[in-house]
C-alpha cells in the first residue's frame, strides 16, 4: 500500500475533524487609513487573536483568512485560530475594493471545497468588509457575487464603514448588514467578532443563537 502524502493544511484537516467556523476579513489598508486608523486596526486584530484563542472550543474551530487591500490585493490564506498570527498592516495606495471582495469570495469557495474533500462540517461563513473609502475599481461584479451568495445562504456578509466611508456604496454591496464604526473602536469591533464566532462555534445545527449586542462599536446598523 502506498503511503498517502499530505500537505500541512491537509494534515490539519485530517488531524482536527472539528466543525469549522470560517471567517474572511477584507481589510482596507489604502493611504486614507494611515496614522491612527491603521494603528487601531492592527491593535484590534491582535485583540481578536488573543480573544479567540482564550476560547478553548473556538480556537480549534474558527478559521481566519485575511485579504488586506489597497492598490494590490494581498491574501493570507485560512488558518485555524490557534495558529493565527496577524501581520502588521501598513497603509498606502488606492482602494481596489471590488477586486478584494472577489478574491475573498474565491478564497472562501476554495476552502469550502477542501472541507468537503475531507468530510469536515462547517458553519455558514462570515465575510467582513472594513473600509473608510470609496472603491477605486469597478465593483459591479463583486456586488452581484455578494448578493448571490447571501441569497443562496453561502455566507453572511457584513460591510463596516470607518469614518469617511461612503455608506451608500456599502449599502449597495451589503443591503442587509451595513454598519458604521463608532469613532475608531476597532478593539470593540474585534472583541464582538471574536465573541460572536465563539458563540457560533459552540452551537449545534438548529440552535437559536443569541449573539452579543454590537452597541459598543456600532454607530448605526441596518439589518
Amino acid at each position: 500500500m502506498t503511503d498517502e502524502i499530505y500537505g500541512s493544511d491537509d494534515l490539519d484537516l485530517a488531524e482536527n475533524p472539528e466543525r469549522r467556523c470560517p471567517a474572511v476579513l477584507l481589510l482596507d489598508v489604502s493611504s486614507s487609513m494611515a496614522g491612527q486608523p491603521i494603528e487601531e486596526l492592527n491593535r484590534g486584530l491582535r485583540i481578536f487573536t488573543q480573544s479567540v484563542n482564550d476560547d478553548e472550543i473556538a480556537r480549534n474551530r474558527v478559521e481566519v483568512a485575511l485579504v488586506p487591500f489597497s492598490t494590490d490585493v494581498e491574501v493570507h490564506d485560512f488558518v485555524i485560530a490557534s495558529d493565527f498570527r496577524p501581520p502588521t498592516l501598513e497603509a498606502d495606495g488606492v482602494t481596489n475594493m471590488g477586486a478584494a471582495i472577489l478574491r475573498g469570495l474565491e478564497l472562501l469557495e476554495d476552502r469550502k471545497q477542501r472541507y468537503k474533500q475531507h468530510n469536515i462540517p462547517y458553519y455558514r461563513p462570515w465575510v467582513f468588509l472594513i473600509t473608510d473609502g470609496l472603491p477605486t475599481d469597478d465593483i459591479q461584479l463583486a456586488v452581484q457575487r455578494v448578493h448571490e451568495g447571501v441569497q443562496n445562504s453561502k455566507f453572511i456578509f457584513f460591510a463596516i464603514g470607518v469614518e469617511g466611508a461612503d455608506m451608500n456604496v456599502l449599502r449597495l454591496i451589503s443591503p442587509q448588514r451595513t454598519a458604521k464604526l463608532k469613532g475608531l473602536k476597532f478593539r470593540e469591533l474585534f472583541e464582538w467578532l471574536s465573541n460572536s464566532l465563539g458563540e457560533i462555534s459552540r452551537s449545534r445545527p438548529g440552535d437559536k443563537l443569541k449573539l452579543p449586542r454590537p452597541d459598543s462599536w456600532m454607530d448605526e446598523i441596518e439589518v
